[in-house]
């Protein structure tokens, strides 16, 4: 079997992982420039590494299209142009669906097919280098099947996507977009129109920007996302996004006339509601907006206080991503975020921290 991989970053290069190495397949990965292509062979996430479309796609038995949603149907396009192997299925891993399904739809594809798909995990980091063959364990991972292909060739990806040990979900793409938009992109304009709204009362007083660290910078962490990236999904997205935000706004209008109404009632309604719903949601479940395994510890301010507490993780083998001081001051105790890859990482941080007498919180 040969897979062949059309943009090899952090979920190109996660499938990769999951497929290679296993009995009788064979991973080529297509990269745009050499430089890219040096970075993926020295990464060994693929077994042969091309400059080449053709080269890549035409043995190929499964064709992953892994690059962003604004450059899908483009490469769709010219996959249609190439004589394909017989009975290929192609595939992609973009977050919107009903867009790119009309392309392939509209597209005569030469013996192969297109099945629209979506893992829904990610990971705080880009690239090849972050690649991992966990990225999608636990996860769901979205197919979305036109009507007119075999039942047997959704269930023969299905299969291949075992490898991932995601979980298989099979919707129409109308269907997810309307259910990502609301769960994933509807959260990520309303994060970034807050930090900006916050953004504009800063300039006049920038007690603004020193007060909104620590829970403001958590909640709205999704506001740092890539710009371009985002662009193409909400533009690509546009017909469900702007419904989603008309209803926000009506949230919002609704939310101010209890304010105006000094309706202490309704207001402990609408809290006790989301709190309900929110408490149902899975822990434990990976899905597109990354989940986030930080501590925070009360630090005095002594010399070397930040080398003890490093050094005491990497000696038990904890592995830290990112470290930050939010406050260090003479007359007030320090208080360090210490963000970690999982839950395993976090809790044994905790143990371990709080063992050597240090008051961890999360």
């Amino acid at each position: 079997m040969n897979i062949a991989i059309f943009g090899v970053g952090l979920i190109g290069g996660s499938l990769a992982l999951c497929f290679k190495g296993k009995p009788g397949i064979t991973v080529t990965g297509f990269a745009h420039v050499q430089e890219y292509a040096d970075q993926v062979a020295a990464r060994g996430v693929v077994d042969h590494v091309t400059l080449s479309v053709e080269e890549a796609a035409q043995d190929a038995d499964y064709i992953f299209i892994c690059v962003p949603v604004g450059s899908l149907e483009s490469y769709i396009t010219l996959l249609s142009q190439i004589k394909l192997k017989p009975g290929c299925i192609i595939t992609d891993v973009g977050s919107t669906k009903a867009s790119i399904a009309e392309c392939a739809r509209k597209l005569e594809l030469r013996d192969a097919c297109f099945i629209g798909g979506h893992p829904m995990a990610g990971s705080e980091r880009s690239g090849v280098a972050a690649a991992s063959a966990l990225l999608f364990e636990n996860a769901y991972y979205v197919l979305t099947p036109p009507a007119d292909v075999p039942n047997e060739k959704v269930e023969a990806l299905a299969d291949l996507l075992c490898h991932t040990r995601a979980h298989i979900v099979k919707v129409d793409p109308e269907q997810h977009d309307q259910i990502v938009g609301a769960i994933s992109h509807l959260p990520h304009v309303i994060a970034v129109a807050l930090v900006n709204q916050i953004s504009g009362y800063n300039q006049d007083n920038p007690l603004y920007q020193t007060l909104a660290a620590g829970g403001f910078r958590d909640v709205t962490r999704i506001a740092a996302s890539d710009p371009v990236v985002w662009r193409d999904i909400l533009i690509n997205n546009r017909s469900v996004m702007l419904p989603l935000l008309q209803d926000w706004n009506e949230s919002i209008r609704a939310f101010m006339t209890l304010l105006e109404q000094e309706d202490g009632a309704g207001i402990e309604d609408a809290f006790r509601q989301a709190g309900a719903f929110r408490n149902e949601l899975p822990e434990r479940r990976k899905g597109m907006i990354v989940s986030q395994y930080d501590i925070y510890l009360d630090v005095p301010d002594h010399p070397g206080i930040i080398a003890r507490i490093t050094s005491e993780l990497g000696l038990n083998q904890v592995n830290l991503s990112n470290i930050q001081i939010i406050e260090s001051r003479e007359d007030v105790p320090g208080v360090m975020r210490l963000s970690f890859r999982n839950e395993n990482d976090q809790e044994r941080a905790m143990d371990l921290l709080q063992s050597k007498g240090y008051t961890v919180y999360h």
